[in-house]
């Protein structure tokens, strides 16, 4: 059964999607802002193409004409392809007192044109600038066009005015279908860019996930390890406390064994992390075990120790917190004896500790999962003492698993290297 995630968790989970959103945030703005600056180019370069288009189309057109003798030669705009290249083409002239007409006009429907106020306009700045004017102006019927005037000189004055109207539709609605592709483009991008921040933000809190779940496999082992002790510790001084004889273990061998359970579970806090190197030294696992058996409050005489002479490559106290929940796991789960004492039997030979109770045993569907993190199974809470076990003998090149056994019981196994000392 997992243990629930504390509020820390859920506050990086949180910050997580925070850096998801500003990593959107901060693409939409960029890719906006790009988006922005690319339309206003495309509209600029769409407009000023279809100004030079039109200015060189009506100077062409200028030149195409003549006056001769006050006389408008119009001729040659019937074989021109450029007086039906555009929406409109027309040719003014302006008498004098008179406003501003079209003496050539293709198509020849005069709601094409802009209005009389409008082609005087265009006619007086044409003769003001003395060369093509350029402005979009909407016809009397309706359309809004681009249009450009060029002059055709008489002499030495302006006699008529080269007018061609041209629609910008089309330019708009590429420049407009331009956006709607370049829009599409930024949402992409910013869903992307939105997932590669999700990822990125998870591969950066990943230590401090790792973190969480180390200080809360710590927290878990140290409830686990220290609460049997305390319990026996806190019986012996109220049993003191009320005066009755003193039974059960010596306060001081608990409170030494509660030094060492600490000591341990930091080091393995500190191995865990990284701060803390693996001390490998050879020693005598036999004697180790023995020691560690001969500190349990709940050992005794109903644990019995069968040592071999074996030596191996390993970190004291990690090896000792491994072997006393070993044992500790076999006394709480053997079955009573005659005495009413649990027995447990516990070999020491070539680097391995066998450590065995006759209890209900291991099922061989559950022969792996006691060894989980914070599981429970139906030897009524492994909790995290096999846990530790199997980490500790991974650490030291090993491993720890449950053996075959004939008869009833368990037998846990834990398996090192032996270290072979070289004369």
């Amino acid at each position: 059964m997992r243990v629930s995630r504390r509020p820390a968790a859920e506050q990086l989970r949180r910050m997580r999607w925070a850096l998801t959103l500003m990593y959107a945030a901060v693409s939409t703005v960029a890719l906006v802002t790009l988006l922005v600056i690319a339309a206003f180019i495309d509209a600029r370069s769409t407009s000023q193409d279809l100004d030079s288009l039109i200015e060189g189309r009506v100077q062409a057109l200028s030149r195409a004409v003549w006056i001769d003798g006050g006389t408008l030669h119009l001729e040659p705009l019937s074989e021109d392809e450029l007086a039906t290249a555009s929406d409109v083409t027309a040719v003014l002239q302006r008498p004098a007192g008179r406003d501003a007409y079209a003496r050539w006009l293709r198509p020849k429907r005069s709601d094409v044109l802009p209005s009389a106020n409008h082609l005087d306009s265009l006619w007086a700045t044409t003769v003001h600038n003395q060369e093509p004017v350029l402005a979009t102006i909407v016809g009397a019927d309706g359309r809004r066009l681009r249009w450009a005037t060029a002059p055709v000189w008489d002499t030495d004055y302006i006699g008529a005015v080269v007018l061609i109207g041209v629609d910008p539709a089309p330019g708009e609605r590429s420049h407009t279908e331009l956006i709607w592709w370049l829009a599409a483009g930024c949402a992409g991008l910013v869903l992307a860019s939105a997932a590669a921040g999700h990822g990125l933000s998870g591969r950066s809190m990943r230590p401090a996930m790792r973190a969480l779940d180390q200080q809360e496999q710590f927290l878990a082992e140290a409830a686990h390890e220290l609460r049997t002790p305390l319990a026996t510790l806190r019986l012996t001084m109220e049993n003191a406390d009320q005066g009755g004889p003193r039974s059960g273990p010596d306060p001081v061998r608990l409170v030494d064994h509660l030094d060492r359970l600490v000591t341990g579970l930091l080091i393995r806090a500190l191995v865990d992390s990284g701060t803390r190197p693996l001390e490998l030294t050879p020693l005598r696992l036999d004697l180790l075990v023995e020691q560690v058996v001969q500190e349990l409050p709940q050992g005794g005489p109903h644990v019995r120790v069968h040592p071999e002479a074996s030596i191996v490559l390993g970190d004291p106290d990690l090896l000792a917190q491994a072997v006393r929940n070993l044992v500790e796991n076999a006394l709480r789960h053997g079955s009573e004896t005659v005495d009413g004492q649990s027995a447990v039997d516990v070999t020491v030979a070539a680097g391995t500790v066998a450590v065995r109770d006759y209890g209900p045993g291991i099922a061989d569907r559950e022969r792996e999962t006691v060894f989980g993190d914070r599981t429970t199974s139906g030897r009524g809470g492994i909790g995290v003492g096999l846990a530790i076990v199997r980490w500790v003998a991974e650490l030291h090149g090993g491993r720890a698993y449950v053996a075959a056994v004939s008869g009833p019981g368990a037998l846990v196994e834990l398996a090192l290297p032996e270290f072979i000392v070289r004369s």
